[in-house]
């Protein structure tokens, strides 16, 4: 929106993997880039399953209830995807909408270094993440004000150019796929572009035990294996764009050339 700007820039992390794009449209810029993205080349035979393993994860929930009725469904759900993203390889910091108090004043409008010190602690593991995973229930067609309040806490510096994945879950029949639709266009606007699948739970309390397994009642009992399909679907695309993301960070710094908006918000403004 207009209203929102940063008065200061960040650095993102920058993680050495294998490139996949070629640098010749960097050549003239950067005549070094050639041969050190030949020293970061690793053998065709590696599959991408091993490149694509051992991100830094940000999981950002968005339910703060702790007593129903109705039966408190995010634990389990949080639990569940938080454990599927491990098993995966990559490593998970779970960002508690419980820790924030309601929004007074958003990170980039401190001084440098004098905001609170759980914001600046919350803002570095969100710089250094490499994806964004966001896990919302649905309320009156939306995303939850919890997990609202805790990403409106920061610009969009310390999200950009990274991806981002949405998981929606509600008691009913529609799995809180309003709330991802809605989620998506906050999202995008922070510059952490949310990939093209979703999941989407759906009567989460009889799918999910208090424990975060899948509840298996086939004979078949192949429920875990069919969740963990339809969730690699969005993972990995999540891994895909994420990988190549910061290949590319490791080459071109992004704010060069889309610098952080750092006086006022008129900066966004048409010529």
């Amino acid at each position: 929106c207009d209203f929102c700007y940063e008065p200061q820039a960040t650095n993102s992390t920058s993680i050495i993997y294998p490139p996949t794009n070629k640098p010749t449209i960097m050549m003239k810029k950067r005549p070094f880039v050639l041969s050190r993205l030949s020293k970061l080349i690793i053998s065709s035979s590696c599959s991408f399953s091993s490149v694509a393993s051992g991100l830094n994860i940000a999981l950002i929930t968005g339910s703060t209830r702790t007593s129903g009725p109705p039966t408190v469904l995010g634990p389990r759900v949080n639990t569940f995807i938080q454990t599927t993203l491990e098993e995966r390889g990559h490593t998970i910091t779970h960002i508690d909408p419980k820790e924030f108090t309601l929004l007074q004043k958003p990170a980039f409008a401190y001084a440098p270094a004098k905001a609170p010190q759980e914001l600046q602690e919350c803002q570095s593991v969100l710089q250094q993440a490499d994806a964004y995973v966001c896990v919302t229930p649905e309320y009156n067609h939306s995303p939850s004000p919890a997990l609202m309040n805790v990403l409106n806490h920061f610009g969009s510096s310390t999200f950009s150019f990274k991806p981002s994945a949405i998981v929606t879950y509600s008691a009913g029949q529609w799995g809180g796929t309003r709330a991802g639709v809605a989620l998506r266009t906050t999202l995008s606007e922070l510059g952490a572009l949310p990939v093209s699948a979703m999941i989407h739970i759906p009567k989460a309390q009889e799918v999910i035990n208090r424990d975060g397994s899948i509840v298996v009642t086939s004979e078949a009992n192949d429920e875990e294996e069919q969740w963990q399909k339809y969730c690699s679907r969005t993972f990995s695309q999540l891994e895909w764009w994420a990988v190549a993301a910061r290949n590319h960070r490791e080459v071109v710094d992004p704010f060069d050339e889309s610098p952080v908006f750092g006086k006022t918000p008129s900066q966004r403004n048409a010529p």
